[in-house]
């Protein structure tokens, strides 16, 4: 029985490669990334560089050297916000849904912040993005899959409508990979950030970011690569430029085990959706997901009319063992677009390990409550 639910905090839990991958590396290979010529070094830069060629796959990027390993999404969107020359001061376009990880770092920037316009789901409505106003804008920012309501944005189209119009666009995927598609390249998408211990089932200090054009950013973190090492300039090839320092090389080894060995899920789509239906039918509840099924990831959040989200998530535990996440998830203005703020919500997040069973046994829960409460 898997009655864990806060998938889109960590994952949990992990193919068993994962730490099997991460403790050979500690006890067997043990050498560092690109600093010499011998077995072990050899065998941790194989690693690196298969985890690196692993991830492009997975995002639909042909040239693996423009991603970047960083500590995980967070790092990859500071790197990229505060490398580009227009942010600090200027003017970007969001979504209505972004998390704290690209919206704290724009107003520390004191960055203009302009929302693009959304259904009340927070789906950005791309009928109307030719009447956005864009003088002044250079870069768009969108939440891939949101980690409140898992809504799906339309990357494709909102790319086109920007590329028409010369601005830059940087997807977050910290929730989307790999349960929704990612094709950087065929969407034209200038830069996106990821995490490796979310939905790629990785350890957590695992992550970094795709750019298009990588020479337009400038490195966050400078230091020893490996490389050019006569220069106390960092040097302009990638990945070097973002890779100062040793990387996570216990972590990658862990995150390259996940992508090589990700589990069939145990549960159909069709369960999942039946389960989020099935919820919104209870009496007291109030489930908030996409208005399209289309557009639907594999979370949604809920709120009960008697019951604080704090309560209905200690109630889950301490009378059923369910774990979730509640309260506003580092989001408050995906919490302030659905109506949910400042309180929050209760968050369901499902993972690949779930079976329709375990759906069955948080229902009935859910059912109990709506009974008794």
């Amino acid at each position: 029985m898997n009655l864990y639910f806060d998938n889109a905090s960590t994952s949990f839990p992990k193919p068993p490669q994962v730490a099997a991958a991460m403790a050979h590396f500690l006890t067997e290979i043990g050498g560092t990334y690109g600093r010499a010529a011998y077995p072990r070094v050899v065998d941790a830069t194989r690693i690196v560089e298969e985890c690196r060629d692993a991830i492009a796959a997975v995002m639909g990027v042909g040239d693996a050297s423009k991603i970047a390993f960083t500590t995980g999404a967070t790092m990859a969107v500071n790197t990229i916000l505060r490398g580009l020359p227009d942010v600090e001061n200027g003017r970007v376009l969001v979504s209505p849904l972004e998390h704290n990880a690209v919206m704290r770092p724009l107003v520390a920037l004191g960055a203009s912040v302009s929302t693009l316009p959304a259904s009340c789901d927070g789906c950005i409505d791309v009928e109307k993005l030719p009447l956005v106003d864009t003088k002044g804008a250079g870069l768009v920012i969108v939440d891939h899959q949101s980690n409140v309501n898992g809504v799906i944005q339309p990357m494709e189209a909102i790319c086109r409508w920007a590329h028409e119009r010369n601005l830059k666009v940087m997807a977050d995927c910290a929730q989307s990979l790999p349960g929704a598609t990612v094709a950087a390249d065929e969407w034209g998408l200038d830069f996106a950030v990821f995490t490796g211990h979310k939905g790629l089932l990785g350890p957590a200090g695992t992550g970094g970011f795709y750019a298009r054009e990588p020479a337009g950013v400038a490195p966050l973190i400078y230091g020893g690569t490996g490389s050019h090492s006569d220069s106390f300039r960092m040097p302009g090839q990638w990945p070097d430029r973002f890779e100062a320092g040793t990387p996570n090389l216990v972590g990658l080894a862990g995150l390259g085990a996940a992508l090589e060995n990700r589990p069939q899920a145990a549960h159909s789509r069709a369960e999942f959706t039946d389960l989020a239906a099935a919820v919104r039918k209870l009496p007291g509840f109030r489930v908030y997901g996409a208005l399209s099924a289309s557009a639907q990831g594999e979370l949604f959040s809920l709120t009960h009319e008697r019951l604080a989200p704090s309560g209905l998530g200690a109630l889950l535990w301490e009378e059923y063992g369910i774990e979730v996440r509640t309260g506003l998830h580092c989001a408050p203005a995906a919490h302030r677009t659905i109506g949910t703020f400042p309180y929050g919500t209760v968050r369901i997040a499902a993972g690949p390990y779930h079976t329709s069973g375990d759906f069955d046994r948080l229902l009935r829960a859910l059912t109990e409550i709506s009974q008794k409460r």
